[in-house]
């Protein structure tokens, strides 16, 4: 069985929801996992992706910041929601894929959205980079509570960490800059090693290789100065990694009119 899942902060899911239909009409991915989606449960757009086939979804959103959510052509045997931080901000869900998944049943797939930890990279100057390292610091507390790599699981989402030098377009420049400081790419290499968690792009595409999911506004001849950084991230549990035969990163959406700044990150399974 081939199963696809994609990751995409898609920065206000209402917003750019003619965006996100033409991508799973294009692409037609299992299971899409959103972040940033901006929208209340009770004003997601559900119908739309339900006409494509997107029966199964799961939800955790807030008015007008953060929010993720799981789209899926396959059923769910359970979801669940985490928090962080003692902030009801609406920065993971997790659904575990039914039997009507076939090969993929009891498959977990966890989607984070990571705080962006502000542009001051000092926690003490800094209160939004501060939550930032403290959320790091409490996936590092799940992983050792719950051991999520003990059965099949993915792990993706806007993780705002470019951890490697080949993720960002200038390592020297971007040092002292948040999402790649030291600080953070430790922090987090540490959490997805101690977790065991396989970098699925970095073991198809690895390093040097420079692979980037992010551009910013500010540039607006971004395709050209290809200034990016890669803060989107699918990750697999070792028993999965064997199984990764594929991956794509979606660049062509950030040229799409009044695109999300990232774009969309799939890999394929055999399973």
């Amino acid at each position: 069985m081939k199963l696809v899942v994609t990751s995409w902060n898609v920065n206000s899911v209402r917003m750019r929801l003619d965006h996100v239909v033409r991508f799973l009409t294009e692409t037609r991915p299992d299971v899409l996992c959103l972040q940033e989606t901006k929208c209340p449960d009770d004003r997601f757009p559900s119908a739309a992706f339900k006409a494509l086939g997107y029966h199964h979804m799961a939800l955790n959103g807030q008015k007008g910041y953060h929010g993720v959510a799981v789209l899926s052509r396959l059923p769910f045997a359970s979801t669940n929601i985490m928090g962080f931080c003692d902030k009801n901000d609406s920065r993971h869900i997790a659904v575990t894929l039914g039997t009507g998944a076939k090969a993929a049943s009891g498959v977990t797939i966890h989607n984070f959205y990571v705080p962006a930890g502000g542009d001051v990279p000092d926690p003490e100057l800094n209160p939004r980079f501060a939550h930032k390292l403290a959320f790091l610091d409490e996936l590092m507390q799940w992983q050792d509570r719950a051991r999520p790599t003990a059965a099949p699981s993915i792990l993706l989402g806007d993780l705002n960490i470019a951890p490697y030098e080949a993720d960002v377009w200038n390592h020297k420049a971007l040092l002292n800059v948040v999402s790649h400081t030291p600080i953070e790419t430790t922090r987090l290499e540490e959490f997805r090693q101690t977790s065991g968690f396989v970098d699925a792009i970095r073991q198809l595409r690895p390093v040097p290789e420079k692979v980037f999911t992010w551009w910013s506004y500010r540039s607006p001849d971004w395709a050209a100065a290809d200034k990016g950084r890669r803060l989107d991230h699918v990750w697999v549990a070792p028993e999965l990694a064997p199984s990764v035969t594929g991956s794509a990163i979606a660049r062509e959406t950030r040229g799409w009119e009044r695109p999300s700044d990232h774009v969309p990150v799939s890999i394929t399974l055999n399973l």
